[in-house]
Parts: structure tokens; sequence; C-alpha cells
């Protein structure tokens, strides 16, 4: 069977484990019911997410032009401290800035390869733990607006990472960690502006990911460079399909290429 479709990131589900779908246009894949099959995915062409044309992807799924204009990536996507439509300030579109800052934001702490801190909208729990491949997580502060939380993560991040390591991640070299207790002990560093939404009594997230066998050196697909690729499927972790040579195919930095996926 064969599949044809301009690659975004996997939609999920939360269950256990996590269901991961990988959804085109006009059909989609359970990704977990390829797991122990044989699949070759191969480069058909780009297709930038915002003019749908065939450039050469920039960034996050847009090619460079549109990287610059469009309103999905500006720079307060990436830094929310940046956020200005709590004062009524356009960056690139106001009203779409305004729909995505001005609602319940999540700081939290999750652990994958350690334990860090970030952002989310709280429309995207548990969706963006999953995406990050961590196997638990807490959330530790709900504010109204994305400004709040950016400021509020800044704060924190000196104290505890705000990054993932991603060959960590797909090794699921981690431990467990207590995050209540992190969370207990960051509360001393949190801004004046936000310390009244800090979250005092919550329990722990657990996450368990449809992986058969982890990759001990995980080397990353470059399918816009390779073209073709044939493997068996042995987990799905965080965006990333894991192969049982130990290669390893990211879907979020891919988003944007058109790709033939045969099972």
């Amino acid at each position: 069977m064969t599949y044809q479709g301009v690659l975004t990131k996997m939609e999920t589900e939360f269950s256990n484990p996590i269901q991961y779908y990988l959804v085109f246009d006009s059909d989609f894949i359970n990704m977990n019911q390829l797991l122990g099959k044989t699949i070759s995915i191969e480069f058909v062409k780009y297709q930038c997410l915002n003019c749908g044309l065939d450039k050469p992807i920039f960034r996050q799924g847009y090619d460079k032009q549109c990287f610059y204009n469009t309103a999905q990536t500006g720079d307060w996507i990436m830094r929310p401290e940046l956020s200005t439509a709590h004062l009524g300030q356009e960056d690139r579109d106001l009203e779409y800035e305004k729909r995505v800052q001005l609602q319940p934001h999540i700081v939290y702490l999750a652990n994958s390869s350690n334990v860090k801190v970030g952002v989310t909208r709280k429309t995207q729990v548990p969706t963006r733990w999953i995406d990050q491949g961590a196997h638990e997580a807490l959330e530790i502060v709900e504010v109204p607006n994305r400004y709040l939380a950016g400021v509020t993560e800044v704060a924190l991040k000196s104290y505890v990472a705000d990054k993932t390591n991603w060959r960590k991640m797909l090794k699921n070299d981690n431990e467990d960690e207590n995050l209540i207790e992190w969370r207990d002990h960051l509360k001393q560093y949190i801004p004046d502006e936000a310390a009244q939404y800090f979250i005092e009594n919550n329990t722990e997230t657990h996450l368990d990911f449809p992986v058969d066998k982890y990759p001990l050196k995980p080397k990353s697909l470059n399918i816009k460079k390779d073209l073709k690729y044939i493997g068996k499927l042995v987990g799905i972790k965080g965006q990333y399909l894991i192969f049982e040579d130990e290669t390893v195919f990211n879907i979020r930095s891919n988003e944007g290429i058109v790709v033939k996926i045969s099972v």
C-alpha cells in the first residue's frame, strides 16, 4: 500500500501507549500499526505549508520568504517572552497573535533527556510533552497569556535546562525524577508578576511510547539528500520514527516535504 502527501507533525492520541497518526490531505496512517513492518520513504518534492509552492523549505515547513512573513513563525513562537498582543502591539498579524497569545498558557517541567522547563498553550497539554518525547511531565504555572509564561520560563531556565538532548531522548537514556520536588524548589524563582499563578497541588503525568527497540547510536535520516530510505519500523517517540538499523527520521523537522510512503 502506498500513501503520498506533505509532511506535517504527527497527530497524537494520549493513550497507553501513545497513538500516532500521519495525516495527509486525503488519507491518514496509524503509524503504530506499522511497527514491525518494513516501509519505504521517498522524497517527491517540496510544498511550503503557507504558499503551497515547490520551493526549498527554510524552517518549520516554510520557504524562506514565507518564514519571514507569515504570522505563524514570528519570533514570539520560539521566544514567548517577546509576545506583545496583551499590549495591543502587532508583530505580523495582531488578530492571529491575539488568538494564540491571549489564552491560558502552561509553564511545565518535563523529563525526556533531562529535566527541562517549557511553555505551551493549555490546549496543547499533553500534546507538547508527547512531541518532546517526555516520559514524565508536570504543570507548575498556569497564566492567562503567552507573555507571562515566557518571562516565567526565562527566569526559571537559569536554574533548570530548557532544551532536550534528542539523542539521549531517543536512546531512552534518562532517569526518573521527582518533578514535584523540582517544582517546589523552583517556586522561589518565579517572577512576582506570575507568582499568583503557581500550581500548588497536582501530580505528574506519565507517558508511554510505542517503542520495541531503542537505538544505541541514533543516526538521522536526511531524506532530501538520500531521496529514498527502506527500513523496519521498531519505534516512535517524540516526533521521530525509529528503525531497526538505528536510523531515525524526525517528522517535525521535515515538515513541508512531500513524501511517498510504501508498506
